[in-house]
Order: structure tokens, then C-alpha cells, then sequence
């Protein structure tokens, strides 16, 4: 079981970041003319362009470096639109409206989001850039991940309010590689720790170097952690970063998890996301989140310290309209074994102050108050999962819900609404859902639902290990 996890600290400093950069950039962060010097030294050939897909990994091409500021740091590039309309094994599959056999799988246009370009010192002469998939026309494709979010800052902002967002995740490492688990069949996987090592400082040799050489490279790609710890299931770590702008949180949290693959790999691990890796271990994929409005936190009531009025708006808002979003934030069958009792993953959708066993966690003083959002698991996809987050913020402030009294005592004991127990339930939900429709569009739940359906399709007939040893000798 996942410990009690921490509060993301920077929230309640909303400490500055250090730069080595003039221009405020963090050591790792590119401008366009950086990059250009930079190619000239010699010290960067490649850059890639990378796209989040809907599982949330980062998909691309590989471009001479020249050649990208030549023809295609303001030109953009091709990428098949399949990309966006995939499932999990990257199988060109029928149902999506973006692409499909029908549609020839057309190319969608890639713009680059220069803002987001930065070396990766995990690969040698290397810088990463995302970028916006478009329609030929320049018009956003709305189901991409990036651009979902974007459209919900785009909602909040008619209120003259901007999000601050800091993330925290949960890992399992396992000793061995990818290859040796799948040819083994995923039986008999070893932790790289094999007890409960919950904010222990006395990590072995293979564990602390692994940590060492992740804190390096993210600060050298711009991305420095604020604290690493282990947790208290066996080989389970917990990364938490600085609170920021909601997009960049996001888009930094798949150039993280992609140099945790990458350093894993090297050092003979294999790291998974996965929500629930084993019976029992539950990973998380905690949202910190606060509403500003011209540099002033909206959250806290000035005075008394208590929840301002939007905040509590906010606060029904998740409470009444995440359990019709869990697509968005759990969108796998293994989602759904997190959500046990006894656990920190919560159960039902309550909120209280400090209270980890709830949905919401209101945690924080004066400008750092905020709330921590438990339910998305470390599988969710950050861009979709703090969309569904900020969409049901929106509906609590739009419609201006009246919130409940908080949760004092174990919220798995709670009476209220259950966090859906199963993605069929969940699907049925939010493919139901007059919220859902109103925030993202009928595209956008078309989209996210037949995406969820592929995954409950999938395992739909699948006789699975824990089957075979229930009833093998017993049927």
C-alpha cells in the first residue's frame, strides 16, 4: 500500500525557481537562438518533436537539428493522425472519427511549441521540443491532450482566473528490463527494495544512485525536483515538483517519465505507472491546485485563513462532477484497483482539511493554500486527468454549488458518492454526462469513450493468471 503521500511543499512557499539563465530560463531551457548557438558549438545534432498521445507518452520524430531551425521550428511538421487515435498497443484501430482506415489515416500538422524546448542530457546532443497537433488549416485538433487542457484554461480565464498546478507521482521500480519481465510472462517481478522504506534515508547503493542520476538530469533539462522519497510499498518512489503554470507541469511530467524509462533502462530497471502493479501497491498521481487572479491566490479568505468563496465553489464542484469525468483521471481497468479501502487512494468523493483518505485535501496556509486532487492514478494522462479536475472547478464556480461539511474521520467509512468502481461504470457515466458534453464537447467524450471502450474490450474474454489459480482445481 502507498504511505501517506507529501504536500508539495513549494505550494505553501511558492518559493522562486533559481535560473542560471539572464532570461530567467532554467539551466536545461532553450530559446530559438540558444538552440542555434548551440548546434553551431556542435553540442546539440538532434531535436525531437514530440506530440503527448492519449496514454500520455511522447510520440515524434527525430530531426537533424539544422534542418528543424531551418524548415521546421516555424514551418512545423507531418505526423500521422493515427497518433491521436490509437490505443494502448498503437493498433490502427476502427471507431475514432479523427482517423481511420476510412480516412486513408491522414497526416495532422505538428506546430512547435517553442516555449517548451530543452535539452536532454539523458541523450547525447539531444533537445526536445512539444508541439500542438493541428488541422492543415492551423484550427487546434480538440481531442488532443494538450490542446483539451488548454481549452479548459481557456474556460477558467472568463472568470480573469489562471491555474497554478504542481504534480506528484508514484513509481514502482523493478529490477530487470521490459524484455526479461515479458519473456518471464510478468511472473515473479522484484522490487528494487523488498521492504517498507517510507521516508527512509538509508537507501541501498543501487537505489540511491538511481536518484542521484534522475535529480541530475531533470535539473539539467530544466525540470528540477523539489524531493524524492521512497514510499512504503517495496521498490515504490515518489517524485514531487515545483508548483507552476498547469500547462508546463504537464508537459514537464512526460519529459519525466520519459528519462525515468530512459535512466531506468541503463541502470537495469524497469519502472511502470502503473496505477495498481500488484495486489496490495496502489500508485498515485496527486494534482496540487490553486486559482489565481492577478498575482492573488483566490483560494484563502482573507483574514481567517478558511476557504474563500470560490474555493469552496470549487471544492462542490470536484466533489459533484469528478465521479462523471473518471475516463479522464482513471482511464485503464487496472485504474480501478487502486481505489481500495484502507489505502490512500480514496474511495468515495468527499473532501476534507489535511485528510488523506479523501478525494480532495484541503492543505496549505494564507497564498499556499490549496487543494490536492488523490483520485487520478500515476497511469492517468496529466493533460486529460487536470482537465477533468478544472472542469469540474468550472461547473462548481458556474453554477455556484453550496459545499458540504468536510470529512473529519476516515472517508472510506464516508456515506456520499463512491469513486466509480469499474471503468464500464465509469464510461457509462461520463458517455451520459450533460457536464462532460459541456466542458470538453461531443467530440471530445465521443473521442475519450471509445478509447475506454477499446480498453474494456481488451480485456473481454482475456483469461488471466488470477483466474486459472482460483479456480483451476476448483471449477
Amino acid at each position: 500500500m502507498a504511505a501517506p503521500s507529501s504536500d508539495n511543499g513549494s505550494v505553501a512557499r511558492l518559493a522562486t525557481r533559481r535560473t542560471s539563465s539572464p532570461h530567467g530560463r532554467l539551466e536545461g531551457q532553450l530559446s530559438l537562438t540558444d538552440l542555434r548557438s548551440l548546434v553551431k558549438a556542435g553540442r546539440i545534432q538532434t531535436v525531437l518533436l514530440a506530440i503527448p498521445d492519449l496514454q500520455g507518452r511522447l510520440k515524434g520524430k527525430w530531426f537533424d537539428a539544422r534542418h528543424f531551425i531551418r524548415n521546421v521550428a516555424h514551418g512545423g511538421a507531418e505526423f500521422c493522425a493515427y497518433l491521436l487515435a490509437t490505443d494502448a498497443d498503437m493498433n490502427p484501430v476502427p471507431g475514432f472519427a479523427l482517423a481511420s482506415w476510412e480516412t486513408g489515416y491522414q497526416d495532422l500538422a505538428v506546430s512547435p511549441a517553442l516555449s517548451t524546448l530543452r535539452t536532454l542530457p539523458w541523450m547525447e546532443g539531444t533537445a526536445v521540443v512539444l508541439g500542438d497537433a493541428v488541422h492543415h488549416d492551423g484550427t487546434p485538433i480538440e481531442v488532443a491532450p494538450r490542446q483539451v487542457l488548454q481549452g479548459q484554461l481557456t474556460r477558467l480565464a472568463r472568470y480573469g482566473l489562471h491555474v497554478k498546478t504542481g504534480l506528484e507521482t508514484e513509481l514502482v521500480l523493478y529490477q530487470g528490463t521490459y524484455a526479461e519481465a515479458a519473456q518471464a510472462g510478468y511472473q515473479g517481478l522484484r522490487p528494487l527494495t523488498t521492504e517498507n522504506l517510507d521516508y527512509a534515508l538509508d537507501h541501498p547503493p543501487e537505489a540511491h544512485r538511481f536518484f542521484r542520476r534522475l535529480q541530475r538530469a531533470l535539473a539539467g533539462a530544466g525540470l528540477p525536483v523539489e524531493a524524492i522519497k521512497t514510499e512504503g510499498a517495496p521498490g515504490q518512489v515518489e517524485v514531487t515538483f515545483p508548483y507552476g503554470g498547469a500547462l508546463a507541469a504537464c508537459d514537464g511530467h512526460l519529459i519525466f517519465k520519459h528519462a525515468v524509462r530512459a535512466l531506468g533502462a541503463r541502470a537495469g530497471l524497469a519502472p511502470t505507472f502503473m496505477a495498481a502493479p500488484e495486489t496490495g501497491v496502489q500508485s498515485g498521481l496527486h494534482l496540487h491546485v490553486s486559482l489565481w487572479r492577478g498575482g492573488i491566490s483566490q483560494f484563502n479568505e482573507p483574514g481567517d485563513g478558511g476557504l474563500s468563496q470560490i474555493a469552496r465553489q470549487a471544492v462542490a464542484g470536484l466533489v459533484d462532477g469528478l465521479p462523471e469525468l473518471a475516463p479522464l483521471y482513471a482511464p485503464n481497468v487496472n485504474s480501478y484497483k487502486r481505489f481500495l479501502p484502507g489505502s490512500c487512494a480514496p474511495t468515495t468523493m468527499t473532501w476534507g482539511y489535511d485528510n488523506r483518505t479523501c478525494a480532495v485535501r484541503v492543505v496549505g496556509h494564507g497564498d499556499g493554500l490549496h487543494l490536492e486532487i488523490r483520485v487520478p492514478g500515476a497511469d492517468a494522462n496529466p493533460y486529460l486527468a487536470l482537465s477533468a479536475v478544472l472542469a469540474a472547478i468550472d461547473h462548481g464556480i458556474e453554477q455556484r454549488l453550496a459545499l458540504g461539511a468536510a470529512e473529519t474521520g476516515n472517508a472510506h467509512d464516508a456515506q456520499g458518492t463512491a469513486v466509480p468502481p469499474t471503468l464500464q461504470q465509469a464510461l457509462h457515466a461520463f458517455r451520459s454526462s450533460a457536464l462532460a458534453e459541456d466542458a470538453f464537447g461531443a467530440d471530445v467524450v465521443a473521442h475519450y469513450s471509445h478509447l475506454a471502450q477499446l480498453e474494456i474490450d481488451h480485456y473481454h474474454g482475456l483469461v488471466t493468471d488470477a483466474e486459472r489459480e482460483r479456480w483451476l482445481a476448483r471449477a
